[in-house]
């Protein structure tokens, strides 16, 4: 699958591409249907399929001090981007000066730059300045302009609306079930091992630390976890996410203890799949207190996943 940064130098190949748009946070059961329905239309022209997608989100743009949860970051958002079949993903980086496009301006460069046969969005898809645009506008510009649109209705999931934000509900309240059942898929982390300070080895609780850095996490506290991609299996564990009050931690971190595990795994990507919540992040008076909880957090994370 190709990376394309911009819209000015998009490759002639990928000209007269179909064109799912959207910020595709989570990709879930609804995104897969517009994708689906991308591949199926760029299929029966003989053209490429493409997703064109922001970078950061446009509403982590506009409310900094308030951004929404991210279910994915980039990394994750391509890795299930790269299974669904497109040709290519085309970011754009939401600045300011995309901020400014009026949503004519967004479909006349849409157009000149893929010489786009078809876009295809969801209902609720907003573009242009002040999200004045709509999905129903994109339809009145392809049909000045000379592209085609095509509206994917909202998918239904267990009685439930499929979208991004039904998902960061399920997943704040720990609803991990229904979360997946919006998703098509458990919810995940994916990320490289990074050294963190080694409390954790000093306490008897070595783990296997993710940054987050800027990206604010739908969900937080203590979890029973599986990891990927450190053997041929999932390997079970417990997970904690967040700053680490109790050290005076203020840099948001998964950090997972792997039961059983002692390999060098630094450097290497791995997918933390959550299973169950055990509790909220709490702080502790001191390092003992805290040591006898995540002793408590282990045996309840080995119950709820069987091992």
């Amino acid at each position: 699958m190709k990376l394309i940064r911009g819209l000015p130098v998009v490759p002639g190949a990928y000209r007269g591409a179909v064109i799912a748009l959207g910020t595709f946070d989570g990709l879930h059961l609804g995104h897969q249907a517009l994708i689906a329905r991308t591949c199926e239309r760029a299929r029966a022209r003989g053209a490429c399929s493409l997703m064109l997608t922001f970078e950061p989100m446009p509403r982590e743009y506009l409310s900094p001090g308030s951004p929404p949860a991210r279910l994915t970051n980039f990394r994750e958002r391509w890795r299930l981007a790269e299974a669904s079949g497109l040709d290519a993903v085309c970011v754009l980086r939401f600045d300011a000066q995309l901020r400014e496009w009026s949503d004519e301006e967004f479909a006349r460069r849409l157009a000149r730059a893929f010489d786009a046969s078809l876009a295809v969005v969801g209902h609720d898809f907003r573009y242009g300045r002040g999200g004045a645009g709509t999905a129903e506008r994109l339809v009145e510009s392809g049909r000045r302009i000379g592209f085609g649109v095509e509206i994917i209705e909202p998918v239904i999931g267990g009685g439930e609306r499929v979208s991004s934000t039904a998902v960061r509900g399920h997943l704040a309240r720990g609803e991990f079930d229904d979360a997946a059942r919006l998703l098509g898929r458990r919810y995940t982390m994916r990320g490289r091992v990074a050294r963190g300070e080694q409390l954790g080895r000093t306490l008897g609780f070595p783990t296997a630390n993710l940054r987050l850095r800027r990206r604010r996490s739908p969900l937080g506290g203590i979890f029973a976890v599986r990891v990927h991609g450190i053997a041929r299996g999932a390997w079970p564990g417990v997970a904690s996410l967040g700053t680490r009050p109790t050290v005076g931690g203020v840099e948001p971190w998964l950090e997972t203890y792997l039961f059983d595990f002692a390999a060098d795994i630094y450097g290497r990507e791995i997918e933390v799949e959550f299973v169950a919540k055990i509790r909220d992040e709490a702080h502790f008076a001191t390092l003992e207190a805290m040591v006898g909880r995540m002793h408590d957090d282990v045996s309840e994370a080995r119950r709820l996943l069987g091992v």
